[in-house]
């Protein structure tokens, strides 16, 4: 499940300027108000644009909407016109949330993949995020029509409730709602998987998100969980490799990385690492140096892959439950059987990685 706190974090950047804009309105005059938005924007595209060397078109469209809401707020000077003024702000976003659900153009989706470094999402999340959207489209749209209607036909007081305080409670109501309804489905959820292994769904920095069973990390990318991979290699410089047994659910009967697994919901690197390593080929008394952090997305998962080799020379035991075969392997008969798929996807790819740090003399 997606983390509605970091989602609304991810997000606040491109609202930052309409936001410091009607917090100024309501302390200076409109004219003040759009120089204090509009020089925080700049800065901010400023900031954004030495970091990442392009213009953020969100921020830009921000500044667009603060000189609207800017001139609307030295236009309406009369009492009608005052009350309306929440209305307006409101429908500004009632807008951008409608385009996100009723456009091909999803606005909001736009700037969380902008915001969140292009994570990718699985179908669930996207419907998760777009069924929240969707709820707070209309939540915007009925407050902002409750308005209009009170500051034309209503008391000052109930058109002060109803800007302010309903408003609040409409939201209370909603995620109250929201809330019992995410627990009903975790709980059916636990209840599915009770008996199926547990991941912790992971940030590219390794963060727990959250976490999620094997069944639905391995439903296709998007739900990023943590695998150690541990490379031995003897004195000879010769990379020992693990034949997958052909019950593996992936890639079975392929040669892949001596130690590869997943890291268990709750378990740190180090734990994993030295469990797998044992339960595969039976040491205990290694050294693991640490050489790479990366994401693997396949047809089937996301991985964020923890990259470890260790230099060992005693006998190891292979557990035939795990694996069908092992061996040491020269560097050059790795290199031979390259792109021919006796080799797993992934430990070619970390062979360049070791290529690259441990024997660069290959290279040459």
């Amino acid at each position: 499940m997606m983390n509605k706190t970091d989602l609304l974090k991810s997000l606040a950047p491109g609202f930052l300027p309409l936001i410091v804009f009607i917090i100024a309105d309501s302390f200076f005059s409109p004219s003040i108000s759009i120089l204090i938005a509009v020089a925080f924007a700049m800065l901010e595209l400023l900031y954004t644009y030495i970091r990442e060397k392009k213009l953020d078109k969100f921020i830009l469209l921000d500044v667009g909407l603060i000189v609207l809401l800017g001139s609307v707020s030295i236009l309406l000077k009369n009492e009608i016109f005052f009350k309306l003024k929440p209305a307006v702000i409101e429908f500004i976003f009632c807008i951008i949330m409608g385009i996100s659900v009723f456009s091909p153009v999803n606005l909001v989706m736009l700037m969380t993949r902008r915001y969140m470094k292009n994570i990718q999402l699985n179908e669930a999340q996207v419907a998760q995020m777009n069924r929240g959207i969707r709820g707070m489209f209309f939540i915007f749209s009925i407050h902002t029509l409750m308005i209009v209607y009170s500051a034309i036909f209503m008391s000052r007081q109930a058109w002060a409730f109803i800007s302010g305080g309903l408003f609040y409670i409409l939201f209370g109501i909603y995620f109250g709602y929201e809330w019992i309804s995410n627990r009903r489905k975790q709980a059916k959820l636990y209840e599915q998987y009770k008996d199926d292994e547990w991941f912790d769904i992971v940030d590219e920095e390794g963060r727990v998100k959250g976490r999620a069973p094997r069944q639905v990390c391995h439903s296709g990318p998007g739900l990023l969980h943590p695998v150690v991979h541990l490379h031995v290699i003897d004195s000879k410089d010769r990379i020992f490799l693990q034949k997958r047994a052909m019950t593996k659910e992936i890639l079975p009967g392929k040669w892949d990385t001596a130690v590869g697994g997943h890291v268990s919901s709750g378990e740190t690197i180090e734990q994993a690492l030295k469990r797998e390593a044992q339960e595969e080929i039976g040491i205990t008394d290694f050294k693991a140096q640490p050489i790479a952090r990366y994401v693997w997305n396949s047809d089937i998962e996301s991985e964020l892959a923890f990259m470890f080799v260790c230099h060992y020379d005693k006998p190891l035991t292979i557990n035939p439950q795990e694996i069908d075969e092992g061996k040491y392997w020269k560097i050059k008969k790795i290199k031979e059987v390259l792109g021919t798929g006796e080799l797993t996807p992934n430990f070619e790819f970390e062979f360049e990685i070791l290529r690259k740090t441990l024997f660069k003399e290959e290279l040459e």
